[in-house]
């Protein structure tokens, strides 16, 4: 599988989008006859960046499909590692990274270099019937829910910057790439989606963090995982 990883008939209408995003023809137009790439252990988080190096002809098809029109795919995780060069449909969690191609290579052997940027959490819904060599889904937007508490979030979100000023300062190698990592996300969800992209190694956590609708509790998750962090490093000793 492709790393980290005669026509077929018109999809329906795609679910409707809100209202900021609705203004983008080219997500709209993708949600309904959305290229999915599954991969196992791979999730793409919004705000995140995922290079993927693609040999699998099936893939290198869909790579040159998606640079001829809206460059956008769904990344999904297998929900078995083992599925991976299964060939068919094997299952995915139906929480998925939605993402656009904004870097793109195309090497003398035909594969592809390419980086994706994920831009929202969608969900499955339904498979469509395809002649393509890989898969396409109709999905929707899932949206996050409505704020209860905006001063605890604000709270969270600064303490959350604080905690990865300290890790940032315990490593010399790459403590200053994430400091602009977190200066640049001005919103807590932004934040909080970055650092899980950044930071989070388990799969199985960052699929949970990816199906967490409640952007407090994803902040609440993300820091314990800055904290865990940062007393490994000073297990191994701070820099000082």
């Amino acid at each position: 599988m492709s790393s980290p990883p005669s026509s077929p008939p018109p999809a329906p209408p795609s679910p409707p989008l809100s209202a900021d995003r609705a203004a983008d023809s080219g997500l709209s137009e993708a949600l309904g006859r959305l290229p999915m790439f599954p991969l196992p252990g791979v999730v793409l988080f919004p705000h995140a960046l995922l290079p993927l190096h693609i040999f699998e002809e099936r893939y290198k098809k869909m790579a040159r499909d998606l640079l001829s029109s809206h460059r956008h795919l769904a990344v999904a995780m297998l929900e078995s590692p083992d599925d991976a060069m299964t060939p068919g449909r094997p299952p995915v969690r139906p929480i998925m990274g939605l993402g656009e191609v904004v870097v793109a290579h195309e090497l003398p052997n035909g594969r592809f270099n390419l980086v994706v940027r994920g831009k929202l959490r969608v969900h499955l819904e339904r498979e469509l019937p395809s002649d393509e060599p890989y898969r396409l889904i109709v999905a929707s937007v899932r949206e996050d829910l409505p704020i209860a508490n905006a001063a605890e979030l604000s709270d969270a979100d600064q303490s959350l910057r604080a905690l990865v000023g300290r890790l940032a300062e315990r490593i010399p190698d790459g403590g200053e790439l994430l400091r602009q990592l977190v200066a640049s996300q001005t919103a807590p969800h932004e934040l909080s989606d970055a650092l899980a992209g950044a930071l989070v190694v388990d799969p199985h956590k960052r699929q949970r963090l990816l199906e967490t609708r409640d952007g407090l509790r994803r902040i609440e998750n993300v820091t314990a995982e800055v904290v865990a962090m940062i007393g490994r490093v000073g297990v191994a000793g701070p820099a000082n």
